[in-house]
């Protein structure tokens, strides 16, 4: 059985993720993951799952979230199950990215849900896999073709 303080740290842990990526706080998101994660867009993006040490998953993140002029993603509803040293939490989510541009709306939006798979360390809950998977989108799905542009001519 897990204990509340744990359950509560799993979800900080995670709604720290997200509270970081959109604060820009690239330096601060390393707290929250461990050396190595398993990740998972496959329902976006195709292909296969990725396993990312934390510093390129974070650059990979800085470089494609940060061409957007913001995001805003949104947890909520979450579970969590602990199991001695390591648990998984599930949430729903809604992203929204902006980036005003000359060939239609500013706004994407995705929503869908999140598996975090976390363990316990030293130095608190660390993610070591995120799996999104996406149910639905609204707005100018063009604009993730656009940053992933703009993160390539940044080199």
């Amino acid at each position: 059985m897990s204990s509340v303080a744990d359950r509560l740290d799993v979800i900080d842990t995670c709604t720290r993720m997200a509270w970081y990526i959109d604060s820009g706080a690239w330096e601060a998101l390393a707290e929250v993951f461990s050396e190595e994660i398993r990740l998972d867009y496959t329902s976006l993006n195709g292909g296969e799952p990725a396993v990312l040490n934390r510093k390129e998953l974070i650059g990979a993140w800085s470089g494609l979230l940060g061409s957007f002029t913001t995001t805003q993603h949104l947890l909520s509803n979450y579970l969590v199950d602990v199991e001695g040293d390591t648990a998984v939490a599930t949430a729903m989510f809604q992203a929204t990215h902006r980036m005003p541009n000359e060939h239609g709306g500013p706004l994407w939006t995705l929503g869908g849900r999140y598996r975090f798979d976390l363990a316990r360390t030293g130095e608190g809950w660390r993610i070591n896999g995120v799996e999104m998977t996406a149910t639905w989108a609204d707005g100018n799905q063009h604009l993730l073709a656009r940053a992933a542009e703009a993160q390539s001519e940044r080199g």
